[in-house]
């Protein structure tokens, strides 16, 4: 799934290749991605010219003056721009015809992603956006902040970490190399996070982010990118995907388990 770097990398791409062209013709093959009324979606987005691409967490907005596409990638989806008389592919959900001749094309195999048309001034009072936490790079993510919001949660401190209520952005990837960097094991209950920990949290969270980003984020599985962009992060990763690797802090093996459903890595000397 692509989290906070790769739709940061994602939108950036897209803010370069596509602002400034008209969009003068909509397909929607599956509009179940569609939330909302799909002919005011349509209509809405129909004869706009594409002024910014940006992001906030994990949803992309493409900005259409007066209105806003917005976009979440979930577990696979992905943006690629083609030429218009190229075939379309099955699992090529949405396609945006734009002026100069070439498409802008929703692939997602799993069919989870989602797109809704919102009024520019009121993004941010959707409930989609309304309701999630601070980016974990952003000068407001406070100690205190997490220490408030993890102190009445029995769940797991790793499953606490992917709540986007909480913290907007991170996902099982970083979750698990934020932990690591904090010396957290994911399994702790989140309730028992002492201040002085959640302040490592919040270091970590904001510096694996910042690199993850510069960087274009991790390509690894599901997530490569579709827009000739591919994120070197994974080269940085210390215990997502190293199984069985020694820990490179102390040399102990990493280990996986299951947390929420979700594969976790972790150093059992280093996250006691």
């Amino acid at each position: 799934m692509p989290e906070l770097a790769e739709v940061r990398t994602v939108a950036r791409t897209l803010n370069e290749r596509i602002v400034g062209k008209k969009i003068i013709g909509v397909d929607t093959p599956f509009d179940k991605i569609i939330e909302g009324d799909k002919k005011a979606f349509v209509e809405g987005a129909i004869n706009s010219y594409i002024t910014n691409v940006d992001n906030y967490g994990k949803w992309i907005f493409i900005s259409l003056g007066s209105n806003t596409i917005m976009a979440h990638l979930r577990m696979e989806g992905k943006f690629f721009i083609k030429p218009q008389d190229e075939k379309i592919s099955k699992h090529e959900h949405i396609i945006f015809h734009l002026d100069d001749g070439t498409d802008l094309r929703y692939h997602d195999v799993r069919k989870f992603g989602k797109m809704i048309l919102v009024k520019t001034d009121e993004i941010y009072r959707s409930k989609e956006i309304a309701k999630l936490g601070i980016e974990p790079d952003n000068k407001a993510l406070s100690a205190h902040y997490i220490h408030e919001c993890l102190k009445s949660k029995k769940m797991p401190i790793k499953t606490a970490l992917l709540d986007q209520t909480i913290i907007n952005g991170l996902g099982n990837i970083y979750a698990d190399e934020v932990l690591f960097a904090s010396g957290i094991n994911p399994l702790r209950e989140a309730c028992s996070i002492k201040l002085t920990e959640c302040e490592s949290i919040k270091n970590a969270a904001s510096a694996i982010i910042t690199k993850a980003t510069e960087m274009g984020g991790t390509t690894i599985r599901s997530y490569t990118s579709s827009l000739g962009v591919y994120g070197n992060y994974q080269s940085e990763l210390k215990v997502h995907t190293k199984q069985g690797v020694p820990c490179q802090v102390c040399g102990s093996e990493i280990k996986k388990t299951r947390v929420g459903g979700r594969g976790t890595y972790y150093c059992p000397k280093c996250q006691k």
